[in-house]
C-alpha cells in the first residue's frame, strides 16, 4: 500500500511561482511511475506532467509544457513539481498519483493511475 501527501498549494499572483511536493509512504514508491492531475471546479480532472520511476522519461500537458518540472527524489520519497509563470487558468486541485504497473513510458490518463494523494489547493489571482 502507498500513500500519498501533497503540500505546497496556496494562493500566488499570475506570473508567480510555485513548487508542489508529494511526499510518499511504501518502500516500493520508487519503483512507481508518478503523475500530477489537476481538477478545476466544475471540470474533469486533467493531466499534468509525469515522471518514470527512474525519473529519466517525464512527459508534460502541452498547456504547462515550459512552465512546469516535474522531477523526483527517490531517497525522499517525494516528486516535485515546480510551477513557473502561473496562469489564472492553472488555479485547481492538484493531485499526484502513482502508477503500480510497470509499463512501456508513462501513463497520462488518470485511471491508469492506482494510488492518489488527497489534493492540495493552487489559486492563482490576476
Amino acid at each position: 500500500q502507498v500513500q500519498l501527501v501533497e503540500s505546497g498549494g496556496g494562493l500566488v499572483q499570475a506570473g508567480g511561482s510555485l513548487r508542489l511536493s508529494c511526499v510518499a509512504s511504501g518502500r516500493t514508491f520508487s519503483t512507481f511511475a508518478v503523475g500530477w492531475f489537476r481538477q478545476a471546479p466544475g471540470k474533469e480532472r486533467d493531466f499534468v506532467a509525469a515522471i518514470s520511476w527512474s525519473g529519466s522519461n517525464t512527459i508534460y500537458a502541452d498547456s504547462v509544457k515550459g512552465r512546469f518540472t516535474i522531477s523526483r527524489d527517490n531517497a525522499k520519497n517525494t516528486v516535485y513539481l515546480q510551477m513557473n509563470t502561473l496562469k489564472r487558468e492553472d488555479t485547481a486541485v492538484y493531485y499526484c498519483a502513482a502508477d503500480a504497473t510497470l509499463r512501456v513510458g508513462v501513463a497520462q490518463a488518470f485511471w491508469e493511475y492506482d494510488y492518489w494523494g488527497q489534493g492540495t489547493q493552487v489559486t492563482v489571482s490576476s
